[in-house]
């Protein structure tokens, strides 16, 4: 199968999904294109004006009964973060520096993390070149660590493929990151495609251009600290524990 390296992941193109985006050197406005893509699109379903993709496309495409079988298999086939961050290569300044921010976690949504109890794990498909990923997994490594029942693992999109695909945003990319929320008999309680919801409805909200998307959506990371990315996380945990329906998004 042949792949895209984006600075958003790795992207496996399919003739039946729209909105590609071809190879380009310039990273920035390859990333502020796909998501403007994405966005117009999400745009146009909440409106009604377009119909949901077809399944192939779809947001969570997901064939259960042959994905659950797998994910104990890649879970366990991948690596602790603590191993996946001192191989990192690809902004490995920003990989070490939001770990360490991430030292300052929210306390409240610790609290509730800490609350849920039982056995939980996070399988997060991500790169080291990917900026969604370096801006979300380290703060979510930080709440794994600081809290008992939690664990993550960290596969290439390679290993990940089937989860990515199963998984794919509203205009049909396999991205990373893609984090699957597992319980003790690792079967699928949520997941986590790309980047936040509260991220994704701001770049809307606001109407970037393709050329300001990248810049102000790496600067709204920084500002952010990992808040609303381990705030999903929470969500996803309460709701689970909970019986509640997945969160997915």
């Amino acid at each position: 199968m042949a792949f895209s390296c984006t600075a958003t992941g790795f992207q496996h193109s399919k003739p039946r999904c729209l909105f590609s985006i071809a190879n380009s050197n310039n990273v920035p406005a390859r990333e502020g294109i796909q998501t403007m893509i994405s966005l117009a699109v999400a745009a146009l379903l909440s409106w009604g004006i377009l119909e949901q993709p077809s399944v192939v496309c779809s947001d969570v495409a997901r064939s259960p009964s042959t994905l659950d079988n797998e994910l104990q298999g890649i879970y366990e086939s991948g690596r602790p973060y603590t191993e996946f961050l001192s191989s990192a290569k690809r902004r490995a300044e920003l990989w070490i520096g939001n770990t360490e921010k991430a030292k300052d976690i929210d306390l409240s949504l610790l609290a509730r993390a800490k609350a849920v109890g039982g056995s939980w794990r996070l399988l997060a498909v991500a790169i080291d070149s990917c900026s969604d990923s370096v801006s979300t997994i380290p703060y979510l490594a930080q709440l794994v660590d600081m809290v008992d029942g939690l664990d993550m693992r960290v596969v290439d999109p390679t290993t990940g493929l089937s989860i990515m695909e199963s998984h794919r945003t509203l205009d049909g990319r396999a991205s990373t990151p893609t984090i699957l929320l597992l319980d003790e008999d690792f079967d699928e309680v949520g997941c986590f495609i790309e980047r936040p919801p509260a991220l994704k409805d701001w770049i809307l909200d606001e109407g970037f251009s393709s050329q300001e998307i990248y810049a102000q959506k790496m600067e709204w990371y920084d500002r952010d600290m990992g808040y609303h990315t381990v705030k999903v996380f929470v969500e996803m945990l309460e709701a689970a524990a909970g019986g509640a329906a997945a969160i997915c998004g």
